[in-house]
């Protein structure tokens, strides 16, 4: 599968999954690759193959490490 001077690596991504409708969506903000499932488990297995899927077209395009916080901003709720 591989030749002698490619490694297999595995690296950390992050996943961001939220509930939308029927369907768990999963997206990974490093690469800016998404995918869905029936449940939040299947939505970050999908998610881990479109991954997969991604860098075998662009494994050396792989981002630097991103820092991922949390914030709070002020929102208007209409009654």
């Amino acid at each position: 599968m591989f030749s002698d001077n490619v490694k297999q690596l595995e690296k950390k991504f992050s996943a961001v999954i939220t509930n939308e409708g029927k369907f768990f969506v999963s997206h990974c903000p490093e690469l800016g690759v998404s995918s869905q499932g029936s449940t939040q488990k299947e939505a970050l297995s999908n998610l881990k193959e479109a991954v997969e899927l991604y860098l075998e077209d662009d494994p050396i395009g792989l981002p630097e490490k991103r820092h991922v916080i949390e914030f709070k901003a002020k929102v208007i709720a209409h009654a």
